[in-house]
């Protein structure tokens, strides 16, 4: 008969520790001030699982020779399972009465992913240009619980494997922890999503623990002296309070929480601390930093610890989207306190009854089984029905549909290594052939992709987009805007020389230039957008203003013109300044905003434009020989309006949807017909 498998013996201050990496993440996610680095108690939490469940193994591998991976297992779902589908069917049912439905699409996805302890994959998967704000993805926390069940199930594997070597056990550990820093002291640099996602490159921070267990294991009278504790603490809140979030994390950061933790897990905090791996009982808590982190208060927080971390997030991220922003603190001091309550009622009535049970195959395995599948079941309804749009009204509709009508097919997009436009990222439009048409301009640009696509095809004549978002398609100038980062605004100035050299190899029947002219001139953003500000400067030191702009202007067509057969320019889509397809769909969904107010905010009396588009006007006007493409008669119908019957034209204040540019397809066509006649 097999030993049962050792427990550690009782120590509260690794409950207090447990509070101490919670509560940061908790109030820097609720936005408190002063908390930068908050988000480091994760990796406090992966030091503390490490150090448990590798002293748990190790202690069963010393006591019986091998490890029960089936029991292990069983204990691992015994202690997460039940509390995490808690809390995924209370935030499921939430997250259909607000979600929009791309958003509960996603949602879906996200389910899936965290029931299949994947969704650190899936993230890393979908980081890049139109990742998902985070303030619509209540189960983004999940990711780093995905990264402790992977190692859940690697670590009793490797151990089990290498203890059979005897003393490569905890060599091969600290070889394989130190690949893992080294690969995200490495990556982080260079693709800063692999290093925070990844199990491989976060498997050191939990591996430190590991090996600090064997350690103390194997030598339970080696503790750190008590001033080790206080340097620990020192460490995690100095992180906590400097760390800043962004391309720099983990890399080398990660390293200060996680010296930090497992300096207070070595410490020795009083007489009698130091037997066993998971340290003694009684009095080994009760001086140095152990009195202040084994202090009810805290033990307590780092029992619900667990509960909390999973409840604070879906509640944070529905109550503000729901809410469209809290009104205050106040108001987030409210939530945050129905977070805690839940985390409390969750741990006292679920987490903490089910961890008592017998470890028995049939209603744990059958349990967790069933709970899977209706997960799943749910993660696909939301998926694969679309994020059941019926939820909702037809006045919703509308807006719901504008604002996921943004993505184009991609697929005949690239950026060539060699060519005229090598470097540059261009789209072909029309059949395929040496391109006849060049479309050259910004994000407005992009937004129109598939009207210029349908009329490519239809005018029978190959073509390509040229788009940089945030970079006007002016030569001579460069841009500094507060959108944009340095080497953002650098990378436009690059793109611009390179889409001109290209355009003057090619010599194309035609060119067309795209942008939002009217926040080139007047150097700002308008409604929705006022911050945004951008900054033309010339190569002669002129800076702003209509006047850089119109010379620019002026310069970029004439150079055009000794490229290619015809130079034309669309003026720039009317700016509606109240409209956001999201935020007006969501206002409606959640009775914030009724149709006459949705109506009002999609429109515009086109004379109210005029004094932001005059001096763009004045400057089209001074042009010679060129053909200028007037959207407006077809958007203002006298007013200029966001929804066309029961189709939304508009994503946002200044883009259109794919629905609004393939409206605009009889502009085109006569063009591109030309161009391929000439």
């Amino acid at each position: 008969m097999s030993l049962p498998p050792p427990h550690l013996p009782y120590r509260p201050a690794i409950d207090g520790l447990r509070a101490v990496a919670v509560v940061p993440v908790v109030l820097y996610h609720f936005g408190m001030p002063g908390l930068a680095g908050g988000f480091v108690g994760v990796d406090v939490f992966f030091v503390i699982s490490g150090f448990l469940i590798g002293g748990l193994i190790a202690g069963e591998l010393a006591q019986t020779g091998r490890l029960r991976l089936g029991a292990f297992w069983m204990r691992r779902i015994r202690r997460l399972a039940p509390a995490y589908f808690l809390m995924l069917a209370v935030t499921a049912l939430a997250a259909w009465a607000v979600l929009l439905p791309h958003e509960l699409r996603a949602f879906g996805k996200e389910i899936i992913a965290a029931t299949l302890w994947a969704s650190n994959l899936h993230f890393w998967s979908e980081s890049g240009y139109f990742d998902a704000a985070a303030g619509t993805r209540p189960f983004l926390h999940t990711w780093s619980l995905a990264v402790e069940e992977q190692f859940y199930i690697a670590l009793p594997l490797v151990m089990a494997l290498l203890w059979r070597f005897g003393r490569g056990l905890p060599v091969g550990l600290a070889i394989a922890g130190l690949l893992s820093l080294g690969g995200a002291l490495v990556l982080t640099p260079v693709h800063q999503p692999s290093a925070f996602y990844l199990f491989p490159l976060r498997a050191w921070e939990l591996l430190s623990g590991v090996l600090l267990a064997l350690v103390l294991a194997a030598r339970p009278g080696w503790r750190g002296p008590r001033v080790a504790g206080w340097a620990g603490l020192a460490l995690i809140l100095g992180a906590v309070v400097s760390v800043r979030a962004g391309a720099g994390f983990p890399g080398w950061q990660a390293m200060v929480p996680v010296a930090g933790a497992v300096l207070v897990l070595w410490a020795r905090d009083g007489d009698g601390a130091g037997d066993g791996a998971g340290g003694a009982a009684g009095d080994g808590d009760r001086g140095g930093a152990g009195r202040i982190l084994g202090h009810p208060v805290a033990v307590f927080v780092g029992l619900i610890s667990y509960s909390l971390y999973l409840w604070h997030w879906p509640v944070l991220v529905l109550s503000g989207y729901w809410r469209g922003g809290y009104s205050g603190p106040l108001e987030g001091a409210g939530w945050l306190a129905l977070a805690v309550a839940l985390a409390v009622l969750a741990w006292a009535l679920v987490e903490r009854p089910l961890r008592r049970l017998p470890l028995r195959p049939v209603p744990i395995l059958g349990g967790f089984a069933v709970a899977v599948v209706g997960a799943l079941g749910v993660g696909l309804l939301f998926w694969k029905g679309e994020g059941v749009a019926s939820r909702f009204g037809p006045v919703a509709r509308v807006h719901i549909a504008a604002s996921q009508d943004f993505l184009q097919d991609w697929s005949r997009c690239t950026t060539p290594d060699t060519g005229p436009l090598a470097g540059v990222e261009t789209c072909a439009i029309g059949p395929e052939g040496a391109p006849r048409i060049v479309v050259w301009g910004d994000s407005h640009l992009r937004a129109l992709m598939d009207g210029l696509a349908i009329a490519a095809d239809r005018a029978g004549v190959p073509g390509v987009i040229v788009w940089h978002a945030g970079c006007p398609p002016l030569t001579g100038v460069t841009k500094t805007e507060t959108a944009a980062t340095p080497a953002e605004d650098a990378a436009c100035t690059e793109a611009t020389a390179r889409t001109l050299a290209g355009i003057a190899a090619i010599r194309p029947a035609l060119v067309l230039m795209v942008g939002r002219w009217a926040y080139y001139a007047r150097g700002e953003g308008i409604g929705r957008d006022a911050r945004n500000r951008i900054t033309l400067t010339d190569a002669g030191g002129g800076e702003g203003g209509a006047d850089v702009f119109g010379r620019a202007l002026g310069r970029t067509v004439a150079a055009l013109g000794g490229m290619a057969g015809q130079v034309a320019l669309m003026r720039q889509v009317p700016e509606l300044p109240d409209d956001d397809s999201r935020d007006i769909a969501r206002a409606l969904v959640h009775g914030r905003l009724d149709a006459a107010g949705a109506g009002a905010a999609g429109t515009v009396d086109p004379a109210t434009l005029t004094p932001r588009n005059a001096a763009v006007d004045a400057a089209v006007a001074a042009l010679e020989g060129v053909r200028i493409i007037d959207p407006w008669p077809l958007i203002c119908t006298p007013d200029c309006q966001a929804v066309h019957g029961d189709e939304g034209w508009y994503f946002d204040n200044n883009h259109l949807t794919n629905t609004g540019a393939r409206a605009l397809v009889p502009l085109f066509l006569p063009l591109f017909e030309e161009a391929r006649d000439g």
